[in-house]
């Protein structure tokens, strides 16, 4: 026993067990150091919608409370002005023309859960990477990235398979179809569509067995069978969209498990608030990714009656104010945890609001404050600059505003940073790490050219030419409003990227956004004497960024976007996929 104490009161063992428990401090002082990442993405969002942002006729606290309490982005922008395309940008830091999300077509977005187009398994999220460096990672609420490939159980876009441990929400998106009684959103697109394609292919198996029986042609049975078994998938197709639009798109998962089909919208939004808290409450010793994509404001504005008529702006103002109020709770969640000095929290839209969005006279889509344009058109400011706000207390400045250019995509490298791992090298990376700009390393963000794409088309470029201060805009194509000067396509669903509803610019549109962010003004050779100079200098960018680009398969083909029976998640034996 002596001895024993002896040699635990030696010098040399007290300086052994010292440096022990100091290795031990520094390595959970080290870890503790990464920030848990709270992301909240709004959905069809307008600039122009949050307090903050300068709107007085809808109340934002929360929302105006992160902007006070952290930085604010007047330049923030989406890589593209449609759902599926900006957060595929989002998600990969990449623009979606490198993943192949997006469209050479007018499948401008996913259609179909049970479609095959979705984001690549050979795209790295950041999540994933987060996941890498021991975070747990939660996806709650929409995903609108595809699930399956080959099967229905094969989830290779599903929101597991790119780096979240915890799925639960809307593997789609809200559409009308959702709630009983609005009129049809997808069926107005495909059912004209779909009854073309059965007809032409009814017409070729009836010209087929006319020719075999009257034998002009040796046609085989086999060959005709074939052909009208894929009419059978055609009809099946088309005559879906005339009311199982609801079950096949409209439903809820957790993880790989389908929990509602259909599901019930006016009560997905409580769940998606109950699953969030939950997440942060059993994630507290961290670190953890937190990434809130919510259903609003995206119509048919489903609203709990709580908020019903509570704003200055209609049905879609009291969507906004609930939203709002669900950011408060999750923020309180965080605060109770006591996390807040450990947890950045970013703010952001996917793109502008939606200006065609009607029902009668009423307005349902979002304000997109002094921007022209809106969801869906490439280059206009409205349909691609956004909310954009970071909030981590004792490392942002507070009550901060920048008026740097930045990009959805900079959440990419900027999250990866800070969770200690590394940016992909084997791939380009359009994204830039945020923080030497929040934390006053740098004047300048490290964006010098931003392509903005409709589609795979190129409508527009933005160059920050730093030295002087000025943001020009080129526009190479600009759609045409309906009717003329209304600054939307009020006369169809939304503003097409090609074809006869476009305009093509030669020379292209320039505006300075410095000076003229609105771009109500146009400049020309008279009023800029470095126009010829400013449009060859971004011909040259645009020549450069294409030399970037290498092809890939495009995933919004129409083959990748019909619906595929033997894709469909499905809650029982199908096609009785009914589960509540």
């Amino acid at each position: 026993m002596e001895c024993l104490l002896r040699s635990y009161w030696n010098p040399s063992v007290l300086l052994f067990f010292s440096l022990l428990l100091w290795r031990a401090c520094e390595a959970r002082t080290g870890a503790d150091s990464r920030p848990n990442i709270l992301i909240l993405m709004a959905d069809d969002l307008g600039i122009g919608d949050v307090g903050c942002y300068g709107n007085v006729t809808i109340r934002t606290p929360n929302i105006d409370r992160l902007a006070k309490e952290g930085v604010k982005l007047t330049q923030h922008i989406a890589a593209a002005p449609l759902c599926t395309p900006s957060r595929a940008a989002f998600m990969t830091g990449r623009y979606a023309v490198r993943s192949g999300m997006d469209s050479a077509n007018f499948f401008r977005i996913l259609f179909w859960i049970g479609g095959s187009g979705g984001l690549p398994p050979n795209e790295t999220t950041f999540a994933k990477v987060l996941q890498q460096q021991g975070y747990t990672t939660g996806l709650i609420g929409k995903w609108h990235l595809g699930v399956n490939c080959e099967s229905h159980t094969d989830h290779c876009h599903h929101p597991l398979n790119h780096g979240f441990d915890y799925f639960y929400g809307m593997p789609h998106t809200l559409l009308n179809d959702c709630q009983p009684g609005k009129p049809s959103e997808l069926g107005l697109v495909l059912r004209y569509r779909l009854w073309f394609c059965t007809q032409m292919i009814a017409l070729a198996v009836l010209t087929a067995v006319l020719v075999k029986l009257t034998g002009f042609c040796p046609f085989s049975w086999k060959m005709i069978t074939s052909l009208a078994l894929f009419g059978i998938l055609f009809f099946i197709s088309w005559y879906s969209s005339y009311g199982f639009i609801r079950y096949w798109d409209c439903l809820m998962m957790r993880n790989y498990e389908v929990t509602e089909q259909p599901m019930k919208v006016e009560r997905a939004y409580s769940l998606v608030l109950k699953e969030a808290v939950s997440f942060i409450e059993r994630s507290r010793r961290g670190p953890f990714l937190l990434f809130v994509s919510f259903l609003h404001v995206h119509t048919p504005l489903v609203t709990s009656e709580r908020f019903v008529g509570r704003s200055q702006h209609g049905l879609y103002g009291d969507n906004v104010e609930e939203m709002d109020w669900m950011i408060g709770q999750i923020l309180d969640a965080v605060d109770k945890e006591g996390l807040q000095n450990n947890t950045l929290t970013y703010f952001a839209s996917d793109h502008g609001g939606f200006l065609e969005a009607r029902e009668g006279d009423a307005q349902l889509g979002g304000w997109n404050g002094i921007y022209k344009g809106g969801k869906g058109m490439g280059g206009w400011e409205g349909g691609i600059r956004v909310p954009g706000i970071f909030r981590w207390p004792g490392v942002l400045p507070a009550d901060t505003v920048i008026d740097e250019p930045t990009s959805l995509m900079d959440i990419y490298p900027t999250a990866i940073h800070l969770g200690g791992g590394k940016v992909p090298q084997d791939r380009i990376i359009d994204g830039h790490d945020l923080m030497p700009l929040f934390q006053r390393k740098v004047k300048h963000s490290d964006h010098e050219f931003m392509f903005h794409y409709c589609g795979i088309y190129l409508h527009a470029v933005r160059w920050h030419q730093k030295e002087v201060g000025a943001v020009w805009k080129a526009h190479y194509t600009t759609p045409v409003f309906q009717p003329e000067g209304a600054g939307a396509c009020y006369g169809r669903r939304m503003c097409p990227c090609v074809g006869e509803h476009v305009t093509h610019h030669n020379p292209p549109l320039l505006f300075d956004l410095s000076r003229d962010p609105s771009e109500s003004k146009p400049l020309s050779t008279a009023t800029e004497p470095q126009f010829d100079t400013i449009i060859k200098r971004i011909e040259q960018a645009v020549e450069e960024h294409r030399k970037t680009l290498t092809p890939v398969p495009l995933q919004f083909t129409w083959w990748n976007n019909i619906w595929k029976p033997w894709l469909q998640p499905c809650c029982g034996t199908f096609p009785m996929c009914w589960c509540d």
